[in-house]
């Protein structure tokens, strides 16, 4: 059964925005008491944060779908519904963010560092939140917003100073279990290794981790094996080790050509030109690896290597090694650059940036992009009239209305708001700013205008008394 998985294609979905309600306060002896429509509660954002506990993306593997929740929908008495919760999902240390075409969105180092590829819907406001002096009783809300929908992909590259490298069996395994505390599976037959293992080794003063790649062979950076798949691992390693066998029983191998095998791969694979590399020397506890590795080590050190023998077996040889190790990543840490604090940038929008586009497609057909517009849109409730009014009032302000113009739009043209694959199209009209015209000035409601049943009958029955009355006085007796 698969324990260890380090690439997996992961389609996740923020919650969407609760919709808004659009009611009216009712009270004894105050049928219409104003609008007191809530909010409705924002959508749940997907977040991915680095947690140092999770070593595998092994649970992606097995649900690949993950969905945020979603906002509640406002309620009457000026009640906003919850807001949806935030879905977090771990993942290890090192791991790679990236859209399906391969384009890097994040690269995941650090504990706690966190992405959002998918944020949560704005929820839409309600009739109370509408409410303003020019539209005093709006019978609409707006509706909540869709969550993003993501497709990314997850690779995991292990994040290690120092990377063992060489042929299936040289024993990369033993020695990273004498080397640290990590209890790597040991056997004696090929890949035995079919997982990265870290470990943690203490020189001095001086402490790194080191990662045991699985084996290696001729043809691993085309995919042959398991070289492809793992050797993203090595990327992030500040440190490369050759570990030769000196006791193989393969009569066509040797440790020089299994070093000219493996560097040939690594260059296949390219990136790891610009990587100190020492020599390790495995199993001089057998006789005939010994006498071996004292023949191969003057051509080694020729070649500019740093070479060590050792025995993971005996324990002999280690503790140079694990001191000459430190000094190199030492060396490699005090290379690298400063970090510097992130400055924050602060660029203001342009004077003529009207935060949107109108673009002629073709004779009859204008499509308008910009943030603004394509939320209102996804935000009016199209079965009501007051609603497409008060977009209607919205464009306008913004000045889409002016642009089309400016771009030859003429009545009855076709204007399409959104991408080509989920636009609202209508046709223009210049009179949009009074686009609902025919329900009266927009906003209001007539029902506050009409004068409330009680008063109407107390005015009627004022009438008639004064009615009589005007009888009684206009009388003349005989």
């Amino acid at each position: 059964m698969t324990t260890f998985v380090d690439r997996v294609e992961l389609h996740v979905a923020a919650g969407s925005g609760g919709h808004g309600c659009a009611s009216v306060h009712r009270e004894k002896f105050k049928p219409l008491g104003g609008p007191d429509g809530g909010n409705g509660g924002r959508g749940g954002d997907v977040i991915l944060t680095v947690d140092q506990s999770v070593t595998t993306l092994l649970d992606y593997h097995h649900s690949p779908h993950r969905k945020a929740t979603s906002g509640k929908p406002g309620e009457g008495g000026n009640r906003s519904g919850k807001d949806g919760q935030d879905l977090v999902l771990p993942v290890p240390d090192g791991t790679v963010i990236m859209d399906k075409a391969g384009n890097v969105l994040a690269d995941m180092v650090g504990h706690g560092t966190s992405y959002v590829p998918a944020q949560g819907g704005r929820g839409g406001l309600g009739n109370a939140a509408l409410a303003s002096a020019r539209r005093k009783a709006p019978g609409f809300a707006l509706l909540g917003e869709p969550g993003g929908l993501q497709d990314i992909v997850l690779e995991l590259k292990t994040v290690a100073d120092v990377a063992l490298v060489g042929y299936p069996s040289a024993g990369k395994s033993s020695l990273i279990s004498v080397l640290s505390a990590a209890k790597p599976k040991i056997a004696d037959y090929p890949f035995t290794t079919l997982v990265p293992n870290l470990g943690v080794v203490t020189a001095g003063s001086t402490v790194y981790t080191i990662a045991d790649v699985p084996g290696l062979i001729p043809g691993a950076s085309q995919g042959k094996g398991l070289g492809l798949e793992f050797l993203r691992h090595v990327e992030r390693c500040s440190v490369l080790v050759h570990v030769l066998d000196t006791a193989t029983l393969e009569s066509d191998r040797d440790p020089v050509s299994d070093l000219d095998i493996i560097e040939a791969e690594l260059r296949e694979y390219g990136g790891l030109d610009n990587r100190p590399r020492i020599v390790v020397l495995n199993k001089i506890d057998v006789p005939d690896g010994k006498d071996l590795a004292e023949l191969v080590r003057p051509d080694l050190e020729a070649r500019g290597y740093r070479v060590f023998e050792v025995s993971a077996v005996a324990h002999m040889g280690l503790k140079e090694l694990s001191f000459g190790l430190a000094e190199l990543v030492a060396k490699s840490r005090a290379a690298k650059p400063t970090e510097e604090a992130t400055r924050i940038v602060i660029r203001p929008k342009a004077v003529d940036d009207a935060g949107f586009t109108v673009t002629p497609e073709d004779e009859n057909l204008f499509r308008v992009r910009g943030e603004k517009p394509e939320r209102w849109v996804r935000q009016t409730d199209f079965s009501n009239d007051e609603a497409v009014g008060y977009l209607a009032d919205r464009l306008n302000r913004l000045g889409v209305e002016a642009e089309l113009m400016k771009a030859g739009a003429r009545s009855g043209d076709g204007v399409a708001i959104g991408p080509e694959d989920n636009a609202v199209v209508f046709d223009w009209e210049p009179t949009m700013m009074a686009g609902a015209e025919m329900l009266g000035r927009r906003g209001e409601d007539h029902r506050l205008e009409e004068p409330r049943p009680a008063t109407q009958r107390r005015r009627d029955k004022q009438a008639e008394r004064d009615e009589a009355t005007k009888e009684f006085d206009d009388f003349e007796p005989f």
